[in-house]
């Protein structure tokens, strides 16, 4: 069975799953403050606000855990991961697009 891909939306305190193709909702978490940044590094989804940040369940929005950033104040976050995209998490780096399609022409071209 296909596994349902989802677009993540942070927005009004919450975070949102939403059905890729549908649109419709699966499942909402409040979050905390009024501005939530999201992050999907292909394998993990994580939420800031508020200077605090939360690693969620992508299937389900269950906190997995969670981090107040002491001392650091209350501000904006912004997130970044030092993950690499690969083809495995469903993200293709440019290179392997590359080689993909190089694939594909010589495929083509032998085919005639």
């Amino acid at each position: 069975m296909k596994k349902t891909e989802l677009i993540f939306v942070g927005i009004r305190g919450c975070v949102v799953a939403l059905d890729h193709d549908s649109g419709d909702e699966v499942w909402r978490v409040e979050a905390g403050s009024d501005y939530v940044t999201v992050l999907w590094d292909g394998d993990a989804l994580f939420a800031a606000t508020s200077g605090e940040i939360s690693r969620l369940d992508p299937d389900s929005g269950a906190v997995l855990w969670h981090n107040k950033l002491k001392g650091l104040g209350r501000g904006l976050v912004n997130l970044a991961s030092s993950k690499a995209p690969t083809a495995q998490t469903g993200i293709e780096t440019s290179a392997e697009y590359l080689r993909r399609a190089a694939a594909a022409a010589a495929a083509a071209a032998a085919t005639g």
